[in-house]
């Protein structure tokens, strides 16, 4: 019996199908991991901006109070 049947070869063909399902399932974890990671980093990273952003404006602002008192005082 060295020709195998179709039914053996249909039973092959299912088990390797079941261990590539089983691979991207896996890897498909993964994947869903590494997104949750870099999500939760992203959305750090936008916080921080936010925050440098509202600290440069503040100081953006002090600098333009600043300037404005100098140029009162220069022209008195």
């Amino acid at each position: 019996m060295s020709n195998p049947t179709q039914i053996e070869q249909l039973i092959e063909r299912v088990e390797r199908l079941l261990v590539r399902y089983e691979e991207l399932q896996r890897t498909n974890a993964l994947l869903a991991e590494q997104v949750e990671t870099l999500s939760s980093e992203r959305d750090s990273l936008k916080s921080r901006l936010s925050a440098a952003r509202g600290r440069v404006d503040a100081l953006l602002e002090r600098l333009s109070e600043t300037a404005g008192t100098d140029s009162n005082k220069g022209g008195a």
